[in-house]
Parts: structure tokens; C-alpha cells; sequence
């Protein structure tokens, strides 16, 4: 497949874009992103096995989600539904690409708690009357071992941003998917770098309300579960402008609303 280089600007088109999808259907994408919701923390209620769960379905989760988009940018209706709609869609491929993640933030959680050094962070803290310095060791040991957690976890997050709709939309296995998704990040360093700021900005300012209290924490809650779609719809924007493409392109031949 054919990737192309955007401005640095498209990264903020990409979130203009996203909420222009998004203003097409509000209610129905607030009610997947509450339904979403549910589920992760459903999914954390489980046995230690079972809460993986989400973390193998997600990218199938995700991928009804654009499928959604497509749907609307098609003149489609947008369904509850399309949250499921990745099930009919690949969805062994799907699978494997949550399995790998899953494996890849196992690797990368562990590599932060190896260089955290944590049973030596607990007993330091744990002590009465810990001193400053100690403090500020402890937290330059955390900080150090989140700085590598998080090298170590961008080239995972390139290797599978894209890499769900490819498979979707393009009938990509997941390994080349992975593959050419890593190669279109790479290539758009700048327009990522604006579009992950613009996104940061965005949930600092969802934050502030906390401020306030437990009030404010609940306000927190709702603003940041109706920023998901936001989220997901600018991601396909991010998708359509750097595989070229375009409104009149064609859904999943086995779509909710059919084949177009």
C-alpha cells in the first residue's frame, strides 16, 4: 500500500476532523463510548485470567468503532451495534494483533518495574521518618524507570496504531499491517507530534474540573468518557489522509449497513 507524508498542521485537522464526525451522530457515539466503558471496567471485575479479556478484544472493539465512521462518512446511520461490528470483520486477525499488544505492555510494564527497582522503593518509603533525600532518590528511580517505560512503549503504540484498520479495511494479515502502520508513524513524526500535544492540551483541560472536588471528578468522569469518540474518529481521520482514503471509499464488504 501506498502511504503519503502530511503537513505537521494535519495533526490538529485530524482532531477538527474527528469532532466533525463526531457532531454527525452525538448521541449514538456517547452511548458507545458509555457502552465501551462498561465494559473495561466489567472486564476489570474478573478473575486475573478473565481481565485480559478486553485487552485481546479490544482491537475488535475498536475496529466496529471505525467501522462506524466509515458508515457515517458514507451517509450511513451510525449503530449501536457497530461496536460489534469488528466480530464479522477478520476478527482472528483482530485478535492477534490484541494478543500482541497484550504481550508487548506485559514486557514493557515489567521493564518499568525492573528499573523502578520497587521492593527497594517500598522499604524506603515504608521506613518512618524517611528523609528528603531518600524522597528524591525514589522519585528520580520512578521517574527513570517511567522514562524507559514509555520508550519502550511508543514503538509499540506505532506498530499497532494503524494496524487494526488495515486489517479491517484494507484485508491486511497483521504483520504487515504492523509493519507499514510503524512505517506511517515513522514518516509523520511531525504531524503526531502536533497531534499529541493538541490531544494532551485537550485532557488537561478535561482535568482541571478536578480540582473541585468529588463534584468535579465526576465531571472529569463524563467529559473524558465523551472525549473517546473524539478519539477514535480522529484516528480514522489520521488513517484516511495518510493512506489517501477518501469519503466515497467503500466499507467491510460485511458492514451493518451493507454492502455499499
Amino acid at each position: 500500500m501506498e502511504t503519503r507524508i502530511v503537513a505537521a498542521g494535519r495533526g490538529w485537522q485530524w482532531i477538527v476532523e474527528g469532532i466533525a464526525l463526531y457532531r454527525k451522530s452525538m448521541q449514538v457515539w456517547l452511548a458507545l463510548a458509555a457502552l465501551l466503558a462498561l465494559l473495561w471496567i466489567a472486564s476489570l471485575a474478573l478473575p486475573a485470567p478473565g481481565s485480559l479479556l478486553f485487552n485481546l478484544l479490544s482491537p475488535i472493539l475498536f475496529a466496529g468503532l471505525w467501522i462506524g465512521c466509515r458508515a457515517l462518512e458514507n451517509g450511513q446511520e451510525l449503530k449501536i451495534m457497530h461496536l460489534f461490528a469488528g466480530f464479522r470483520e477478520r476478527a482472528a486477525a483482530l485478535v492477534t494483533l490484541g494478543g500482541i499488544y497484550l504481550v508487548g505492555t506485559i514486557l514493557v510494564f515489567g521493564l518499568v518495574l525492573l528499573n523502578a527497582d520497587v521492593p527497594q522503593l517500598t522499604a524506603l518509603l515504608s521506613k518512618p521518618g524517611t528523609d528528603i533525600e531518600t524522597l528524591r532518590a525514589a522519585t528520580r528511580s520512578l521517574a527513570f524507570a517511567l522514562l524507559v517505560g514509555a520508550t519502550a512503549y511508543l514503538p509499540l503504540l506505532m506498530l499497532l496504531w494503524f494496524a487494526p484498520l488495515l486489517v479491517v479495511f484494507d484485508g491486511l494479515a497483521p504483520l504487515p499491517a504492523m509493519k507499514l502502520s510503524f512505517a506511517a508513524c515513522f514518516r509523520n513524526t511531525l504531524p503526531f507530534l502536533v497531534y499529541s500535544a493538541a490531544l494532551f492540551a485537550l485532557w488537561f483541560a478535561i482535568s482541571l474540573p478536578a480540582a473541585f472536588g468529588t463534584a468535579g471528578m465526576v465531571v472529569v468522569a463524563a467529559l473524558l468518557v465523551a472525549s473517546i469518540p473524539v478519539l477514535f474518529c480522529s484516528i480514522y481521520a489520521s488513517y484516511r489522509d495518510i493512506f489517501m482514503r477518501n469519503s466515497s471509499a467503500p466499507g467491510p464488504t460485511n458492514s451493518l449497513n451493507g454492502t455499499p
